[in-house]
């Protein structure tokens, strides 16, 4: 069973207490999302006119009461007032993993009303820093046409570049790196899964490269599990995602009350108020 729910749609489970001291921190990079990955970006949503809708898919016996129902995947869709661009929170679905890690949010554009596809997906774990999303979503709705790009990769290097992060010492004009080699943004193969309209990406051999795409993550201890990971697909415009690097390595601290417990010994607080 498919169906639209509530108009509340379901907040993330991990939402920290109000109660708990906030602190300003930094390297943003590092803060993780503060338990607000979902209020966060919804709300950003919300305020640029994006609608949204909650969808359920479940299992009902004949005499069971709708209390009992059985959930088995649960989506909420945000769309865009022109229908061209789409974001979509699934991570209590878990379709699939970047990494070792959930997809929380995925974002998607589409060229024009008369085709369903998305001519390419971003994709986003928790512990993403929520600010640095919506980021990316305010450059995507900005955005006149949200497919066409004319600008050059070196937009997303020189982005990070500006805050003291170093271009990679073997693909300088591909990857950078914080300064404490934590995090790290790459332009090359993209993962598995990943959806793109690019003909070359759907035709690719198993031994052939197909189209590169950016990927970001931050890996505290090397060999360790990281604590996000991003993947735009080939066709995502460098411009936007140009606007996520500035925001992922931008020095201005942010305001938390939930630390990761991979980073907390590496942020830099003070106390907010």
């Amino acid at each position: 069973m498919e169906a639209p729910l509530n108009p509340n749609p379901p907040r993330d489970a991990s939402t920290p207490n109000r109660a708990q001291p906030a602190y300003w921190v930094g390297p943003r990079h590092l803060a993780g999302d503060d338990g607000r990955l979902y209020d966060t970006v919804a709300d950003t949503l919300a305020d640029l006119g994006w609608t949204s809708l909650a969808i359920v898919r479940g299992r009902q016996e004949p005499d069971e009461a709708p209390e009992d129902r059985q959930v088995l995947r649960s989506t909420v869709l945000h769309m865009s007032p022109d229908t061209l661009r789409w974001a979509q929170w699934t991570l209590a679905d878990e379709p699939f993993r970047l990494g070792e890690l959930p997809i929380a949010w995925q974002v998607s554009a589409r060229e024009d009303v008369t085709t369903p596809l998305a001519q390419w997906s971003a994709y986003f774990t928790p512990d993403v820093p929520g600010e640095v999303l919506v980021d990316f979503l305010l450059a995507l709705d900005a955005r006149d046409q949200p497919t066409t790009g004319f600008t050059r990769p070196e937009l997303v290097l020189d982005a990070v570049t500006a805050h003291g992060w170093l271009r990679d010492v073997d693909q300088p004009d591909a990857g950078a790196t914080d300064p404490t080699f934590t995090s790290h943004l790459s332009l090359g193969e993209v993962p598995p899964l990943i959806q793109d309209a690019d003909p070359h990406a759907l035709t690719v051999e198993a031994d052939e490269a197909g189209p590169a795409g950016w990927q970001a993550w931050a890996e505290p201890v090397l060999g360790a599990p990281c604590l996000w990971a991003v993947s735009f697909s080939a066709s995502v415009p460098h411009d936007i995602v140009a606007a996520f690097a500035a925001s992922l390595s931008s020095t201005a601290p942010v305001l938390r009350r939930v630390l990761p417990e991979s980073t907390r010994d590496r942020l830099l607080r003070a106390p907010a108020g």
